[in-house]
């Protein structure tokens, strides 16, 4: 009940400013100066958009509020931004970074960096790794994509063909991740930049720059054995962050390109 109070406050403040974009609402813009976002997360509780930024950039958290505005700069110290991708957040407000990034696809080691109530800091956190190779026959990936479900990371592999989705514990330190199954979202352009799953953990969403993917009614964690629906915005743009808003519906960013891009959208599903 709590989630659907804040969000619904976020999303009337949000709505004032909206504008049509295909099936995108434009919400806002970002905030002058974060021109690469690649990641969106909601804290519920303090009603904050965590964001960050990819590869090439700081060692930073940004909280927004509800006007869009920076209410939070967090250095994050124990931390390394060699390519941020995704966040993910439990039920305490501890946020997660995947740095998991691999364009070049020849990493070896990935984190995912632990940030405890971020939310009550003030300047600076301190991260906590948790760090993970591949199986051995695996061949290295790059991967943008992640949430956390019953407390275990569940990761998406950025390709346009055949992907492989990865899972890797939540627990301090180092492991070697386990292959969970592979995938196959038929078509072209199907590279998943972002994913979130919703409060009750029964739909998942996988973004991609053009369109979304809603999973539903699997069971367990064979999340492409249920019903899978493809959802078009009818919008192109270099779409990286994604997250639940309410049951149904997502907030979505893009990194800026010249003078597109660079906002916050909603999308109902």
């Amino acid at each position: 009940m709590m989630f659907k109070s804040a969000a619904k406050l976020l999303l009337y403040v949000f709505i004032l400013s909206s504008c049509q974009t295909g099936k995108l609402d434009v919400l806002v813009d970002l905030p002058f100066g974060l021109k690469e976002v690649s990641a969106l997360e909601y804290s519920k509780d303090e009603r904050l958009l965590w964001i960050i930024e990819d590869s090439g950039n700081s060692n930073t958290l940004y909280a927004l509020d509800a006007k869009a505005k920076f209410t939070k700069k967090l250095i994050v110290n124990g931390a390394e931004n060699e390519d941020w991708e995704d966040l993910a957040i439990d039920e305490n407000g501890t946020l997660y970074i995947g740095d998991f990034g691999n364009n070049s696809k020849d990493r070896k080691k990935f984190q995912i960096y632990k940030v405890l109530n971020p939310a009550k800091a003030e300047k600076s956190v301190t991260a906590e790794p948790i760090e993970f190779t591949l199986p051995k026959k695996m061949k290295s990936e790059d991967f943008e994509a992640f949430f956390l479900h019953k407390n275990t990371f569940y990761i998406f592999s950025k390709d346009d063909k055949k992907g492989v989705m990865i899972s890797v514990e939540n627990k301090i330190g180092k492991q070697v991740a386990r292959k969970v199954d592979d995938f196959n979202l038929d078509g072209k352009n199907d590279k998943i930049t972002s994913a979130d799953i919703s409060e009750d953990g029964k739909t998942i969403v996988l973004l991609n720059h053009e369109k979304l993917w809603k999973l539903t009614n699997f069971k367990d964690n064979n999340f492409f054995n249920g019903d899978v629906e493809k959802l078009e915005f009818e919008h192109d743009s270099q779409k990286e962050g994604i997250v639940f808003i309410t049951e149904n519906e997502v907030f979505i960013t893009d990194e800026k390109d010249d003078s597109e891009g660079g906002n916050l959208y909603r999308f109902k599903l």
